[in-house]
């Protein structure tokens, strides 16, 4: 039995989505069952601005290995730019 994890986290950024580009506000990260992946559990990833509606929504699910795939790969670009001098 799977428990429902969800956490929200305050992000600033942009996304597209089918009406174009939205400010992103929030991100909800939860582990559970996907609406759509072919896996039994997911990690989902929904990027929103709640102020704009349901169509600011940019909706992710992943398998555990591809969400720590990612988690890896983005903190190997963010030191490769802060190495580099690239952060602002």
């Amino acid at each position: 039995m799977c428990t429902l994890i969800t956490k929200q986290v305050k992000i600033d950024g942009s996304g597209k989505g089918s009406d174009g580009w939205f400010t992103l506000r929030e991100a909800n990260v939860s582990y559970d069952h996907p609406f759509n992946a072919p896996m039994e559990h997911a990690l989902n990833l929904d990027f929103v601005n709640e102020a704009q509606g349901l169509d600011a929504r940019v909706a992710v699910e992943l398998s555990e290995q591809a969400a720590r795939a990612l988690v890896d790969t983005i903190l190997a670009v963010l030191d490769e730019a802060r190495d580099g001098g690239h952060l602002e």
